[in-house]
């Protein structure tokens, strides 16, 4: 059931991994800044690994928009305080207001995990990664969900396309030293 959502990510987020060495002229600064963020990600010592990460994550944050930025930060600070359903309240606004906005769909995924609706989590990411093909949070997500679903072959494909992207993520390592004693003697 899961390999349906999994196999086409997986298509996407290579394509888009073979195209990042592709000039592209017609990209606005923002865009050539995160393209080159990814790159160097992708070939990054551990050390320079965590500060591309952070500087990708202020990247992904900018909505271009003052009340999708209103509506993020008040998600994130009702999630903060542990209040659940505010948190949904603010990222569903969110991602009515800005349906193109992949961080709404990741937050809102987050705390439905939280919550164990792993479906709308799912569908959440799944919107996410449409949206950023190498959104590494929202991929490793859904490893996370697979895993907690005793899904381990669909949880260790995950991990496995985070670490094409962003071969240095540390909870993805752990995760794939994990599964792969799961995961050993069946196809991968």
């Amino acid at each position: 059931m899961f390999r349906n959502i999994l196999k086409p990510i997986v298509a996407a987020a290579t394509l888009v991994v073979s195209l990042a060495a592709t000039p592209v002229f017609a990209q606005d600064e923002g865009d050539n800044r995160l393209d080159r963020l990814m790159q160097q990600l992708s070939q990054a010592t551990p050390q320079e690994a965590q500060r591309l990460e952070d500087e990708i994550r202020l990247e992904w944050d900018r909505s271009g928009s003052p009340s999708a930025n209103l509506l993020l930060d008040r998600g994130r600070k009702a999630y903060g305080a542990g209040n659940l359903q505010g948190a949904v309240d603010h990222y569903t606004a969110l991602t009515d207001h800005a349906p193109d906005f992949a961080e709404g769909w990741v937050g809102r995924a987050r705390i439905f995990y939280d919550m164990d609706e792993y479906g709308m989590a799912l569908a959440d990411l799944e919107r996410a990664i449409a949206l950023n093909p190498q959104h590494f949070d929202a991929i490793s997500g859904l490893g996370l969900i697979f895993e907690t679903m005793n899904r381990q072959q669909d949880a260790y494909e995950a991990y496995t396309l985070v670490r094409s992207i962003h071969p240095n993520h540390p909870a993805v390592t752990e995760a794939l030293d994990r599964l792969e004693r799961a995961v050993k003697g069946q196809t991968l």
